[in-house]
């Protein structure tokens, strides 16, 4: 069957699996997959090739793999739409197909009795396969009409000769969109304030912006100047180290939070307990916290240890306050116990995990050293089923417990400020950021292995802005293995991200349908493209934007195919439109009509200038200043490329009438940022059909200096600049209430 050469049986299995034979980058060149990439790719796979044997073996396997399970392990049903058939397989001889039989159960995910189906004897064979020489057969199985949305399990059986098959598969059924509020498709506008949260500054946080300036910050947008949403940096949990363990954008785990922004200060045992109260009398403390304060950036390892040590005394408190009983088995005595009782079992196996992982990283870096990850522990610790992994969470429940504690407090603080929000009059309350992966060595990398390629890496393609490619240092999901779990994990992780907020934003959402894999240990030029079931995963992503009644932004910057955003068009994700980057082919910037109105518009990202450090080439200089430029031609070629863009934005002012009064359309006479001009760009964007338009508060305050400078890690303060305004000015600040007037002009409600 397999007669061809072993490259070309290599190229083949390649192509199974979804590995792309080349793709073009951003610039129209074409890049061809090579047989190292492949092979390195597919051994990140687990896939054996070493010889032509092996590599028909895994080609024979991938080419018959329902036929020899039984059934696919997943099967979309979309509302809406004909229900169809699904598959079931399984070894049939010619003189058994009169009498073949299939029973099968569905389990809904809302009823705890299966409803039993019965088909056959003599059911229609649709298919017939020669497998090892035993014939198969493939019968066509009737999917019952008006299912409610949701994962449903099907378990299918028939007697094959003398044995039986079973075979189980998981039904989505799910909505055709993702969820839209009414008032968008009626005509609505809606903006709002972007933030990141650790940048807050103000008089009552301990170093680092909190659930506390957030709750000042809601009130202040939703009341006071009429805000629909609030965006917010990824809220994940980290391991809060510098340099390497800061940056939201690559979370220890994204299924919780970070509670270094809890704000201590609300949690009751703060304000009751005798120990909290000497510790913060304690002249040393005080010292420690009030320089934590007055640092411009966030002292991540100095604010986590603070807000750590008073925690941890408050979580000894209550448990002596609100349960009796000895470790492990304590229980509740009190209705708050009971409270925190019901968290831990409502979270279940996910939080107990995650809360295993933090206590032993902690118990093993106190024995191994701060640089050991949970690769270098041993052997029965790096499997979290483990039976040490059980008998550790056995004789350390306390300690595993303060993280469950930690979780708890986060989650109600956040709970309850995405109630405010909607009180405070906001449509859509939080835009929450999901991060597109994780550390390797973090919680996630440690329980999700099995659904991982830990063996690779994920970035991006050479393009302009990084011309040998981006690295992003985490592993990409294994496509099949994560098929094959039910696609567990992104169901967890969506649902959990989607729960405080009215939004949510997906990074780099290209990775719904394809992701740039790249060896581990090479550079990213040796990187190719991964193939997705993009149909699986938007079903789970409508279901559970529908369920949460929240809206999708899918970040679709950087070397995006057409066919994708017309997919995710369809699909109900809104698109993530900056301005410096919407231009025409000639090069000029879009009139505001040019937009999609199923959009969200933003000036700028995290990753790129602010407005002010855009106009007066701040980026460009720090770039300069750290080596970053390959020559000094280059570093004037970007200043001068700089002002022919501001030329450009000026220019497109003024064709909508909204140059300021006063100011020059000549780039080289508007030397700064002014308040007048900021607004001006903000009303231009407004004007736009976007559904949704976000200020960030850094453009509006003027700050020049960017969150992230991408491509530096120690050489740079990235995600640690605290802004130059407390919050207690913020609010009273008049340019936040003259550009929200301009852009309530721009975006009247309905």
């Amino acid at each position: 069957m397999y007669d061809q050469s072993e490259s070309d049986l290599l190229r083949m299995l390649a192509d199974r699996v979804g590995i792309v034979a080349d793709y073009y980058d951003i610039a129209g060149t074409c890049h061809v997959t090579t047989d190292d990439t492949r092979r390195a790719i597919l051994a990140a796979m687990n896939v054996r090739m070493a010889t032509r044997e092996e590599l028909i073996e895994e080609l024979t396997a991938w080419d018959n793999r329902p036929w020899l399970q039984g059934c696919e392990p997943i099967h979309v049903v979309r509302v809406g739409r004909e229900v169809g058939t699904w598959s079931f397989y399984l070894p049939c001889e010619d003189h058994d197909d009169a009498g073949l039989q299939v029973r099968w159960s569905l389990q809904l995910e809302s009823e705890t009795k299966p409803r039993e189906e019965i088909e056959g004897p003599g059911v229609h064979i649709e298919e017939t396969r020669t497998i090892h020489g035993r014939r198969f057969v493939r019968v066509a199985l009737r999917v019952p009409p008006d299912l409610p949305i949701g994962y449903h399990t099907v378990r299918a059986w028939a007697k094959a000769g003398t044995g039986m098959v079973d075979a189980t598969c998981r039904f989505i059924v799910a909505p055709e969109r993702c969820y839209v509020p009414a008032e968008l498709e009626q005509g609505a506008r809606w903006w709002g304030l972007a933030l990141q949260l650790y940048s807050l500054r103000s008089d009552r946080n301990w170093g680092v912006g909190d659930f506390g300036d957030l709750a000042t910050i809601v009130e202040w947008a939703g009341r006071q100047l009429g805000a629909a949403v609030i965006g917010l940096n990824p809220l994940h949990a980290l391991k809060n180290t510098t340099p390497y363990h800061i940056s939201p954008y690559s979370p220890s785990s994204r299924l919780f939070l970070n509670d270094l922004y809890i704000d201590v200060e609300q949690v009751e045992e703060y304000h009751t307990a005798s120990e909290v109260k000497a510790h913060l009398a304690d002249p040393s403390f005080s010292a420690r916290l009030a320089a934590a304060k007055r640092n411009p950036l966030v002292e991540y390892d100095a604010v986590g240890a603070i807000k750590r040590e008073v925690l941890e005394l408050c979580y000894h408190a209550f448990l002596r306050e609100h349960f009796e009983g000895d470790e492990p088995e304590l229980k509740p005595k009190t209705e708050q116990g009971w409270t925190f009782h019901r968290f831990v079992e409502r979270e279940g196996e996910s939080l107990t995990a995650y809360a295993l992982f933090q206590a032993l990283e902690e118990s093993r870096q106190a024995e191994q050293g701060v640089s050991a990850t949970w690769t270098d522990w041993p052997e029965p610790y790096r499997i979290s089923t483990s039976e040490a992994v059980s008998e550790f969470r056995r004789t350390h429940m306390t300690r595993v417990r303060f993280f469950q504690y930690l979780q708890w407090l986060a989650a109600d603080q956040l709970q309850t400020l995405a109630r405010e929000a909607h009180e405070a009059g906001m449509p859509i309350g939080f835009y929450h950021d999901l991060a597109l992966g994780s550390d390797r060595y973090g919680a996630d990398g440690w329980r999700f292995q099995d659904v991982l390629a830990v063996k690779a890496d994920c970035g991006a393609p050479p393009d302009a802005f990084a011309p040998e490619g981006q690295n992003w240092g985490f592993p990409p999901l294994d496509p099949f293995r994560l098929r094959a779990s039910g696609y567990q994990y992104v169901i967890e992780l969506l649902r959990k991200n989607l729960r405080y907020g009215g939004a949510i934003r997906l990074d780099h959402v290209m990775a719904f349908f394809r992701l740039f894999w790249i060896p581990r240990g090479l550079p990213a030029s040796m990187g190719t493209y991964v193939h997705y079931r993009d149909e699986e995963l938007l079903a789970i992503l409508a279901l559970e934007s529908v369920r949460a009644k929240a809206l999708v932004i899918g970040e679709d910057l950087g070397t995006v195919p057409d066919w994708v955003r017309e997919r995710l068009d369809r699909t109900g994700v809104l698109s993530y439109r900056v301005l410096y980057f919407e231009r025409t082919h000639s090069g000029a910037w879009k009139p505001p009509s040019q937009y999609p109105a199923q959009a969200l518009a933003v000036v700028t990202t995290h990753d790129l200038a602010t407005l002010s450090g855009y106009w007066e080439g701040v980026d460009i200089e720090v770039r300069s200043a750290l080596g970053l430029f390959p020559s000094e031609q280059a570093r004037t070629e970007m200043l001068s490329g700089r002002q022919g863009e501001k030329a450009g934005i000026l220019a497109a002012l003024k064709s909508e009438g909204l140059l300021p009064s006063g100011v020059s359309d000549d780039p080289g006479q508007v030397p700064t940022m002014t308040t007048e001009l900021m607004e001006a760009v903000y009303h231009y964007l407004a004007r736009s059909p976007a559904w949704i338009v976000l200020a960030n508060i850094e453009d509006i305050i003027g700050a020049r200096a960017q969150a992230n400078l991408p491509g530096t890690l120690d050489q740079h303060p990235n995600w640690c600049r605290k802004l130059d305004v407390p919050v207690e000015r913020l609010i009273q600040d008049s340019r936040f209430t003259r550009c929200a007037a301009q852009l309530h002009v721009a975006r009247p409600p309905v």
